[in-house]
């Protein structure tokens, strides 16, 4: 027969229960310090600190998987715990789920990567125009397919400039287009859109792409391309700034600093959500930005997908 001091020893599965408790509330710990680390690292060895910025909105799914663990384990320490990562992930990301779209606005803007493999760029013209957007700013048109852009927006954005890969249309008048050198080849121009409220100074640029590799984040030639686009920024006379296109990084990548310092995110002051823009399949993070100075961003969004990879990215401004 079991004596009582075997009848009154621990049970093993609490004891074991209690561990994983204190694993979760430490997991949870760990969680909401890294949400407030990450923002404040530099691009670091192998732009590590870049990649791990660009997708730290998704960081938050830890939370709601935290707490079921918690839940399991039926542990309060631990579900307790998770509202470290719960209450800093809404103080980073809380106001831009919000909806901060207003109505009106003097100006609307689309940008949109339309991707060099797009086998129907007349269809995508169509779907951009039933926008109603006044300048229309496009990304990665191949070489072929420039001229087909160019009749199919013809009719109701008759004013344009092309550099290369990268394009803008608009139904006001503009001029002074030129090439913004960010890179060897053509990947950026600006030109002077004149609205009825004064002269605006619009970029259109497509930095060059990143690749996730074995050695690292490979965004070298990106970051160079940010740093010469954000010095044609800092020399811009005109009061009014618009740049849009597709960066290729998240404005809270360090790496976009030289830029988002100067510039605020239409999406980020004027937006719904997180405004994802890549891959259109299932958006993961938003390179596709609107940014502007001199001007108020009074609504932001995201349209339905063409036939590119990227969904176009719009905004309402007040001049």
């Amino acid at each position: 027969m079991p004596t009582e001091d075997t009848a009154s020893a621990p049970v093993p599965h609490r004891s074991w229960a209690r561990r994983r408790g204190g694993l979760i509330a430490a997991a949870a710990v760990l969680t909401g310090c890294s949400l407030l680390v990450i923002p404040q690292l530099p691009t670091g060895p192998r732009n590590a600190g870049s990649l791990l910025q660009t997708f730290l909105p998704w960081l938050g799914l830890a939370v709601p998987l935290l707490l079921l663990m918690a839940a399991v384990r039926r542990s309060w320490p631990a579900a307790a715990a998770v509202l470290v990562p719960a209450v800093v992930w809404a103080s980073l990301f809380g106001t831009s789920m919000t909806d901060k779209r207003g109505t009106g606005g003097d100006l609307s803007v689309l940008s949109h990567n339309v991707s060099e493999s797009n086998r129907s760029p007349g269809q995508t013209a169509r779907q951009l125009i039933s926008s109603g957007a006044d300048l229309i700013a496009l990304q990665e048109m191949s070489p072929e397919a420039v001229p087909r852009y160019q009749r199919a927006l013809a009719k109701t954005h008759p004013y344009h400039v092309v550099r290369g890969g990268v394009g803008l249309w608009s139904s006001l008048p503009l001029h002074g287009g030129r090439t913004v050198p960010v890179m060897p080849w053509p990947r950026a121009l600006r030109a002077t859109v004149d609205t009825p409220k004064g002269p605006l100074a619009v970029y259109v640029a497509h930095l060059a792409s990143v690749r996730v590799a074995p050695d690292g984040f490979a965004a070298r030639r990106r970051n160079e391309a940010i740093g010469r686009l954000a010095a044609a920024v800092r020399s811009e006379r005109a009061s009014r700034v618009v740049v849009a296109g597709d960066m290729n990084g998240s404005t809270r990548d360090t790496a976009l600093r030289p830029l988002t310092e100067q510039l605020h995110s239409a999406q980020e002051e004027a937006g719904a959500g997180l405004g994802l823009t890549w891959p259109a399949e299932f958006p993961l993070v938003r390179i596709d930005q609107i940014l502007v100075r001199g001007v108020t961003p009074v609504s932001s969004w995201t349209l339905p997908r063409t036939m590119s990879d990227h969904l176009p990215a719009a905004a309402s401004l007040r001049l």
